[in-house]
């Protein structure tokens, strides 16, 4: 790539910032726009807010790193439309990986307005800019977009069912995408993750919500009977696939599932927590409404035309997390 700006929107983000890092010692000149509202710093003001020191902790050493690397931030909200294409203009990506969302389904079914406005109204800033300029667009998807799996294992040429808000969102901003590339000839890539989890992630996925408790010697509430299974992904994989769909020109055009590529129970998840925290206790309650039946995600494709190879199952990628977790909270503890 001669040009090898690339500008991640919503770029402090759990995925965003780890990207970044990794982006910068490909020697990468990487640019983020976030306006640090939504899932970040301005979003944990509340004193209500479950673990908000701890979080913001977190969350000021995703700047940090950032800082260290020489990331270039841009404090704006990608849904100022004249505001945002003027700084796209003078970053001049050749790659945008579209990253703006409300990153939990939960809170898309309870604030739709908000999750449609940061997931739809900035991919359509995004796209605006690039529809001329013919800037490749990797958009961040879900595996909500399946909604209910069919079988146990789900390919990117499934039929797309989403049952809940966020899920629906996601699949419109793919099929929104798909019409930019028929009528702009607009340079594509769609990638489908699933569970993720790791390092300063502050989105209370399932992963994140067990270890906290398991810290703080609380109760541990699993939705369901911790028999539904789900493709955990850990973050550093799902970093190397994005990082595969900025080099590789097979890429374009394509949607991927980025994920470990074999289900797990929940259970089998606490297992592994429990292994580190002796005395947790369980509780279970009945699962939530629209969150679909899942399974495995298939990933023959991105490893036929990316060279896509995923490195962590739950048993080493979620003991690792354990343990930077471990260490966070305690020099959390200390410095507060």
């Amino acid at each position: 790539m001669k040009n090898k700006n690339v500008l991640l929107v919503g770029g402090c983000g759990f995925i965003g910032h780890n990207l970044a890092l990794k982006l910068v010692e490909k020697n990468y000149n990487v640019s983020i726009v976030d306006s640090l509202a939504v899932n970040n710093l301005l979003s944990f003001t509340d004193n209500s807010i479950v673990n908000k020191n701890l979080y913001r902790s977190i969350l000021n050493n995703r700047i940090k790193l950032l800082n260290n690397k020489k990331v270039n931030l841009f404090i704006e909200d990608a849904r100022n439309y004249h505001a945002i294409s003027k700084l796209y203009e003078n970053i001049n990506p050749s790659i945008i990986i579209h990253l703006a969302a409300v990153s939990h389904a939960n809170k898309s079914n309870k604030d739709p307005h908000s999750t449609f406005d940061h997931s739809l109204r900035t991919l359509e800033n995004t796209l605006d800019f690039s529809k001329d300029k013919k800037t490749h667009v990797i958009y961040m998807s879900s595996s909500m977009v399946y909604g209910d799996f069919k079988s146990e294992s789900v390919n990117e040429d499934e039929t797309c069912k989403p049952i809940g808000i966020y899920g629906s969102l996601k699949y419109s901003g793919e099929i929104i995408l798909k019409s930019y590339n028929k009528v702009f000839d607009l340079p594509y890539t769609i990638i489908r993750p699933s569970a993720l989890y790791g390092e300063r992630c502050v989105s209370r996925r399932v992963g994140q919500v067990f270890i906290e408790s398991a810290l703080q010697n609380q109760k541990i509430s699993i939705n369901g009977d911790g028999n539904d299974k789900l493709d955990f992904t850990y973050i550093d994989d799902l970093v190397q696939g994005i990082m595969l769909c900025c080099e590789n020109e097979k890429a374009r055009n394509e949607t991927f599932n980025i994920t470990y590529g074999n289900a797990r129970k929940i259970s089998e998840l606490l297992s592994i927590l429990k292994s580190e925290f002796k005395d947790v206790e369980v509780s279970y309650v009945p699962k939530e409404k629209f969150v679909p039946e899942r399974g495995t995600l298939n990933i023959s494709k991105a490893k036929k035309l990316l060279g896509y190879k995923p490195s962590y199952s739950i048993d080493t990628g979620y003991k690792k997390y354990i343990e930077w977790y471990k260490n966070f909270y305690k020099s959390a503890l200390i410095n507060e």
